[in-house]
């Protein structure tokens, strides 16, 4: 069975999630945007092999350690979509901006596409490519447990900015409508902020897509 741990980290209290497979104890770090210490503790407490780093987007709270983590531990970053190389090409500055630790560029290992997969274990995780709040925003859905890791796409209660270069207001509402919705009402989703929620919880309540 697919398993995880969500642990917030950075200022902005970004929720990262170490999944694994509990079969093979074969892990992975879902957008590792800082404090490693506290990351790599619990993967230890928990007896995992960390082996791969999956990204939803690139802003620096979700992605800003990805290339230390990668360098120190000979680790593939799997993610995001290539739309998001720009904001990968400005992690530092990024990092400067907002008051975080030095951060690197880095080339993906592999690129995500709509429809690819990923693997850890025995577990498989279904790709979509979820637009919008950046413009390769990917989410990892596990169907086999009901959940979802989704980033900045969807919170409970909110939704993610579109602000920044780049963001697109209507693709983000269609990203959450067509990618996310049919996953069912039942699946849990772990946002890359804040507490989780259900897919059906969202459109239902939901003032910015409840009804859709």
């Amino acid at each position: 069975m697919l398993r995880y741990l969500t642990v917030p980290v950075t200022p902005f209290q970004q929720n990262s999630s170490i999944v694994w497979c509990d079969q093979t104890l074969r892990a992975a770090v879902i957008d590792p945007g800082g404090d490693l210490s506290r990351l790599l503790a619990e993967v230890q407490r928990l007896g995992l092999g960390l082996e791969q780093i999956w990204l939803t987007h690139a802003h620096i709270d979700h992605a800003g350690s990805a290339g230390e983590l990668a360098q120190r531990l000979d680790l593939p970053i799997i993610g995001p979509h290539p739309a998001d190389q720009f904001w990968i090409d400005a992690l530092p500055a990024q990092s400067a901006q907002f008051g975080f630790p030095p951060a690197q560029a880095f080339t993906p290992t592999r690129w995500l596409h709509d429809g690819d997969s990923v693997t850890l274990g025995e577990e498989t995780l279904q790709v979509r490519h979820c637009p919008g709040h950046t413009p390769g925003h990917v989410v990892f859905y596990a169907p086999q447990i009901e959940r979802a890791f989704v980033g900045d796409v969807l919170f409970a209660g909110s939704i993610g900015r579109t602000d920044f270069p780049q963001g697109n207001h209507q693709q983000l509402i269609d990203s959450i409508t067509q990618r996310l919705w049919p996953m069912g009402d039942q699946t849990v989703f772990i946002p890359g902020h804040g507490p989780e929620s259900t897919f059906g919880r969202e459109r239902r309540s939901n003032p910015y897509v409840g009804g859709t």
